[in-house]
Formats: C-alpha cells, structure tokens, sequence
C-alpha cells in the first residue's frame, strides 16, 4: 500500500507522513506539484492512493486531478484544501477527485477516509490475501499465520516488514529483483545503494522462522528473491 502525499506546508506534511506511516504504508511526500508529476509518471512506482493539497507551487492539485485523469488513471485521490464553499467542492469533484477534506482536520478522520478509498480502489483487491498459512489483513495491516489448532496467530511486524511481505504475497512464486523491491517497498528518496533490502529480508525471515514459516522466503543467488507458495503448502 503507496500513498503519494502532495502538501506543501512542512509541519503539516510532516505529522501526515508520520501518521500514515504507523498505520504501515510506504508514503512519499513531496511539497509542489511539478515534483509530485514526475514521481506519478515513474512507470517503476505505483500508487494505490493520492493525497493533493489544493494550492500547491507550480502544478496545484486541481490540475494534478486532471492530469490523472486526461491519462484514464483510475488512481483515488483525496483532495486537502482550506476552501470550503460548495462551488469549490464540486470543482474538486469535477476535476477528478473521488474524495475532499477540508482543513483543519483531525488524523483520524484523514486516515479513515484513505481506508474508505483503499477500499474502493481497483488497485487493491481484495481486502485479505492468503498464501497458504499466511493470512494479510489490509483493514487492520496485520499478517497472521494459522497454527495447527487451525487458529490464527499475529506475527508482530514493523511497517517495513508488513510492506515487505506483503509485496512478496502479492507477488508469490515470482523471482523480485533487488531493484524491483527497492523500488516499491522503500520511499523514493531512499538511497539506492545501501544494503537495506538484504537486512530487512534478513530480519523478516528470522521473524517468520519463529513462527514456523522459515524457508518461505528464497535466495535465487545473483538474481533476487522469491515468496515460495508451494513451500506453505507442505
């Protein structure tokens, strides 16, 4: 789960990212709109939920709405704005977005609305996926696994780890290179040439391990790795 966050005020922007973040989602925040585009047209990035201020420099979010829009992207957007009168919520709607939030507003509310979005996007079905004993549940950004009393037990996961598994879960019995991983798991900004992704599969598969699942996740030597569905069968 990606959230692109476009707001240009940096204490605002700051308490969002941090606030989505908790909640276990990879969040790109950016501050003008020019930036937000070009992240938007890096075909290596998908986004499952769009967050645009209003009045932002260069490209506002009502022209951010449109271009998504021009180029049939059924992407959800929530608009943030401070205007408040009905002409300047249909003008919202009109240009694209499928949501409006008008400031002040409360992270509760926020973070509601993104899950009402995630719900009716067509970039995140469905709600729970299942790979064998795994069980990922979007609607509280849990993994479980089931036991052999057939119950189901919490793997307690850090943000990166969920948005590790469950790109590795989405993408089950794939071979997921370094790159590609970087590139969805981790924020753009990120640097590229760090060792992160090999220590975090490390950790994620030392934390699976000790719920019974070690071996889900392989090493292909010099070409990435792979979520082995067959493996959870046994």
């Amino acid at each position: 789960m990606r959230i692109l966050l476009v707001e240009d005020e940096p204490d605002l922007g700051y308490a969002i990212q941090q606030s989505l973040s908790r909640e276990k989602y990879v969040v790109d925040w950016v501050q003008d709109g020019t930036t937000a585009w070009d992240y938007l047209e890096n075909r290596q990035v998908h986004y499952t939920v769009a967050i645009f201020d209003w009045l932002l420099p260069n490209l506002s979010g009502l022209e951010l709405c449109q271009r998504v829009r021009s180029k049939q992207d059924p992407l959800p957007i929530l608009m943030l704005t401070a205007k408040d009168r009905m002409e300047d919520k249909v003008a919202g709607l009109d240009a694209g977005a499928d949501d409006y939030l008008v400031k002040p507003f409360g992270m509760a509310e926020l973070k509601a609305r993104v899950r009402a979005l995630n719900r009716r996007s067509p970039l995140l079905h469905p709600q729970k996926l299942q790979i064998g004993r795994l069980l990922l549940d979007y609607g509280t950004a849990t993994v479980a696994v089931q036991t052999e009393k057939q119950t189901y037990q919490t793997i307690p996961l850090t943000a990166k780890e969920f948005q590790l598994l469950e790109y590795f879960m989405k993408h089950a019995n794939q071979l997921l290179t370094r790159e590609q991983l970087m590139n969805q798991v981790w924020e753009v900004e990120a640097d590229p040439t760090s060792n992160v992704v090999p220590a975090q599969i490390r950790l994620l598969r030392r934390k699976l391990a000790d719920y019974g699942c070690d071996g889900l996740l392989e090493t292909v030597y010099g070409l990435g790795y792979r979520l082995n569905a067959e493996h959870e069968q046994k």
